[in-house]
């Protein structure tokens, strides 16, 4: 079924086609300092990576939060960014965001770790600049290294790598991690792991920052799957010249706290170090999602939460894949991050696979109570249908600035009338009691014009930053 019928301006579409000027994107007269505002109008926006069609749509925040009517959508089509579109490519498959040239404005970083370019493993990762008037500032492409297997561009991060004030680029290959000691631009010497701990045979997926051991600076987990298909998840210190050094293994193989799926990081009992959150949609029956809170130099042990645990909504059913995506973010504003949890294996009544998500709010250190959202919630935009896979991506950010996180969730299986994973994104603000369904938004590919004639097999929404 149809999500939401949704017009989209000849202006708005214009841009997907001709270039990336975006007139009414910025009005702040001072640039922003958050990491993910393009435009410097003082919102967090919303960046939709869909790989399956090689595009990144980002969706402009504001007051009333966002809507398909103030966007613009990029690929190696749009004028102005460095490459060619071609179908192996996965450009959006990872999206992250700073202010790379120190302009004000955020910047998108893109990975396309499918890419292939003559004489080099496969993989890149593209910088497109923002400004006021959307993405004018130009791009540049950052190459995978000689020494890796490809897929370069896997998992990618903006953070203060060597401790000097200024963040860096950190980028995963397959089967290694790099970072850039200048911005990347130009910059044609990646540094990789100074001791290579990482197993033969290794396929990295994803990557998440926090100061989970030194409240002073970042440090690393690196995660994906061992060369037999089991889980691994591993943490490493930052500090140049020690990269690699004194890297711990937090779990692998059929560990139920290690994970394939991914993780996030929040500060869950308030004591200054970031706590590391990992899903696990392969554990037990039904999946589950797993904290182990920072400190002193070590983590604490974990505590893991499934669907038949106290307060979490549900029931641990197999094929569920709870734990498939996780988001931390405070939806209450009450100083914690609260946790989104994607189930895109969920079955909602009778219908298998159409998914949900569940919001566990934080208290004292734990996640003690929470609530499913899905498409037979009341107010949220359309129907359950079998394999729509709702929850398939989760993201916690406080996009309309009301000092509350709101939940943008994608369903990549979403069909758009007769045309089959379309997929589409919805939008749920969050409320000093948690989410509402009120002034929910949604949107699909075909409301953007993605994935070509009729958009089917697009997977709009397969991330969200």
């Amino acid at each position: 079924m149809r999500v939401r019928t949704l017009a989209i301006a000849a202006s708005v579409a214009a841009l997907g086609v001709a270039g990336l000027t975006l007139p009414f994107a910025g009005t702040a007269s001072a640039a922003s300092t958050l990491k993910d505002d393009y435009n410097g109008d003082g919102y967090r926006d919303l960046a939709v990576g869909t790989p399956g069609s090689n595009s990144v749509t980002v969706t402009f925040g504001s007051a009333s939060g966002v809507s398909e009517g103030r966007s613009v959508t990029v690929s190696q089509n749009t004028a102005g960014v460095p490459g060619v579109t071609e179908a192996e490519d996965e450009f959006g498959e990872n999206i992250t965001s700073g202010d790379v040239n120190d302009d004000g404005f955020a910047d998108l970083i893109v990975g396309a770790p499918g890419e292939k370019v003559t004489g080099k493993p496969s993989g890149s990762v593209t910088v497109i600049k923002g400004g006021k008037n959307g993405f004018t500032g130009g791009s540049y492409v950052v190459n995978a290294p000689s020494d890796t297997a490809g897929r370069f561009g896997e998992a990618t991060a903006w953070t203060d790598l060597d401790y000097d004030g200024s963040p860096q680029l950190a980028v995963i290959s397959g089967d290694n991690w790099w970072f850039y000691g200048g911005s990347g631009e130009g910059d044609t010497h990646p540094v990789g792991l100074e001791v290579d701990f990482l197993p033969d045979g290794v396929r990295l997926d994803g990557m998440v920052t926090g100061n989970f051991k030194y409240k002073d600076g970042d440090s690393f987990v690196l995660y994906g799957e061992r060369a037999d298909g089991g889980a691994y998840t591993a943490h490493m210190n930052g500090g140049v010249g020690d990269y690699g050094y004194e890297a711990e293994l937090i779990g692998e193989g059929d560990d139920p706290t290690a994970t394939r799926d991914a993780a996030t990081a929040g500060d869950v009992d308030g004591d200054g170090y970031a706590d590391l959150i990992t899903g696990n949609s392969h554990d037990g029956k039904g999946g589950s999602v797993t904290v182990r809170f920072g400190g002193d130099r070590k983590f604490g042990s974990p505590v893991t939460y499934n669907q038949d645990s106290a307060g979490v909504p549900g029931a641990d059913e197999a094929d569920d894949r709870f734990g498939a995506s996780v988001s931390a973010g405070d939806v209450t504003g009450d100083g914690l991050p609260d946790l989104a949890v994607g189930a895109p294996g969920e079955t909602v009544g009778t219908v298998a696979g159409t998914g949900s998500v569940t919001l566990l709010k934080s208290s004292a250190g734990a996640f003690t109570s929470g609530k499913a959202w899905h498409q037979e919630t009341a107010g949220v935009p359309g129907v359950a249908e079998e394999g729509d896979h709702f929850g398939t991506t989760v993201r916690l950010k406080d996009i309309n600035k009301n000092g509350k996180a709101d939940l943008a969730t994608g369903a990549t299986g979403e069909d758009i009338g007769t045309t089959r994973d379309v997929g589409a994104v919805w939008v749920l603000r969050g409320t000093s009691t948690g989410l509402t369904s009120s002034y929910a938004a949604s949107f699909n590919g075909s409301d953007f014009g993605i994935g070509g004639a009729g958009g089917a097999g697009a997977g709009f929404g397969r991330t969200l930053r």
